[in-house]
């Protein structure tokens, strides 16, 4: 390519005027690999501040991660990205404790066990697996070893799978914790395939369902949730190096900017803020929830179809407490929970979790998240007062980790809402999403970026949101996204 050709592509791209509708990290991440090829770009963020599912609260003096605190480490994509913005000696490993289930019969709360894959064990009869499901649940998980092969390999629901295989036991007391406390969504509904890719091939050659855990394991196959890592002082740290980032590069990042209205006139886009106030642009992204996306895009996205189901809604509740019982980790760094056992779906013990909130807080001071909400259910706390659901999360956690925390013992809280996009391991999800990202992507100039497109996480939403960047740029520099390779 010629220093013309070079020229006119940086000229074109200069003229080129982008709208991202939506301040998280989708959105954001969007925003910054336009203009680091030269666009002009705005970002528009209804809230008062941008990041999304990212956000931080000082509560007792101490600032904490109130959202999202940590990223999977799995494809290396969130990592180069923080290198990117010049943060790379923030990232931190969480502590090694391991995380317990609550709600065991008789009240009852044990370590689960190592390894596995979304909770399904590599051996029924490993102590710390028996600890939880039983004597009569082992043995019903043997059985697996027992079953005739003829039906391996062909569920597509984990909850089915893992019923007809392994038992009650095992799905309830193992696998729907984990996959209602990581993923808010119930066993049945999550499609093996994508949630634990190699599963299904992994029965047919080994022949049980533990056998193929084990296989998975010696293969060293990646499993969702496998490693995380977070930033010190927080993962607000990549928002903040994000704006940051955008700022130097001439990108108008502007906060309390809700769009109303998307309208398209010719070969441009008219981005509606309020009555008297109308953004031109040349190309738009799209970086809300699901909700907020399909209200302005159904009318400009002729086979777009609007949104018919709540989404669903979690509540973190954040505790600073004093309380020197806490000092060695009664269970673990967090607590997930039978479904139906708790009213809480989950916990976090941040301070013994992160040595850098334990740095912060000091000697006695923990800070506790207590999780609500989950598939189908609205957060037991949906009703209640700040002050009546900061007294539910701290019955909660006073009973997951097993340790009376006085009301008299909290010096802060803090309630946080979000809606919550559904796994894209759901059955159904990934043709439901494919269908709306063909619909958008039908229309010129247009895109949509976020974690209902994506799946949840930043390990999916940051490469998602660079390859739908990438075609909108290829779009406007090219014509075509793929016609000057």
């Amino acid at each position: 390519m010629s220093a013309a050709d070079l020229d006119d592509l940086a000229a074109r791209a200069e003229a080129t005027r982008v709208a991202v509708v939506g301040g998280g990290v989708a959105g954001l991440v969007a925003a910054l690999d336009f203009a680091k090829l030269g666009f002009r770009v705005t970002v528009l963020e209804a809230s008062a501040q941008p990041g999304g599912v990212l956000r931080g609260a000082e509560v007792a003096g101490l600032s904490v991660d109130v959202g999202a605190e940590s990223y999977a480490t799995r494809g290396g994509t969130v990592r180069a990205l923080i290198d990117e913005l010049g943060i790379g000696d923030e990232v931190v490993t969480p502590a090694a404790g391991g995380a317990w289930v609550a709600g065991l019969p008789g009240g009852r709360a044990a370590p689960l066990p190592r390894g596995g894959v979304l909770g399904i064990p590599e051996n029924p009869f490993d102590p710390s697996v028996r600890r939880i499901i039983g004597w009569s649940g082992a043995w019903r998980a043997y059985l697996d070893r027992l079953r005739p092969p003829l039906t391996i390999g062909h569920d597509r629901s984990l909850g089915h799978l893992v019923r007809s295989r392994m038992g009650e036991a095992v799905l309830d007391r193992l696998v729907a914790p984990v996959t209602s406390g990581v993923y808010s969504a119930r066993p049945d509904d999550i499609d093996v395939d994508l949630a634990a890719p190699g599963l299904n091939a992994a029965l047919t050659r080994a022949g049980s369902l533990s056998g193929a855990v084990s296989d998975l394991r010696g293969r060293s196959t990646a499993t969702p949730g496998s490693a995380v890592a977070g930033l010190r002082g927080g993962m607000t740290r990549l928002v903040h190096a994000l704006v940051t980032r955008l700022e130097e590069l001439g990108v108008d990042v502007r906060t309390d900017a809700a769009v109303t209205a998307l309208e398209r006139d010719d070969a441009r886009w008219s981005v509606q803020l309020d009555a008297e106030e109308r953004l031109e642009a040349d190309l738009v992204v799209v970086a809300t929830t699901e909700d907020e996306a399909r209200r302005l895009l159904v009318p400009v996205v002729p086979t777009l179809e609007p949104m018919t189901t709540a989404p669903p809604v979690v509540e973190i509740i954040t505790l600073v407490v004093h309380e020197p019982g806490l000092d060695i980790p009664p269970r673990g760094t967090g607590v997930l929970t039978v479904p139906g056992s708790h009213r809480a779906k989950a916990l976090t013990h941040a301070s013994a979790k992160w040595e850098w909130i334990a740095d912060a807080a000091g000697p006695g001071v923990h800070v506790v998240r207590v999780s609500f909400g989950a598939q189908g259910e609205d957060p037991a706390t949906a009703q209640l007062t700040d002050d009546a659901a900061a007294a539910l999360a701290l019955d909660e956690a006073s009973a997951l980790l097993g340790v009376r925390l006085d009301p008299a013992s909290v010096r802060g809280s803090h309630r946080a809402r979000w809606v919550q996009s559904q796994p894209a391991s759901v059955i159904g999800r990934a043709e439901h999403t494919a269908a709306a990202r063909g619909a958008i992507r039908a229309v010129p100039g247009l895109g949509a970026v976020g974690a209902w497109l994506s799946g949840t996480g930043l390990a999916q939403v940051v490469p998602d949101a660079r390859e739908e960047t990438d075609r909108l740029r290829r779009s406007a520099l090219w014509g075509s996204p793929r016609s000057q390779e």
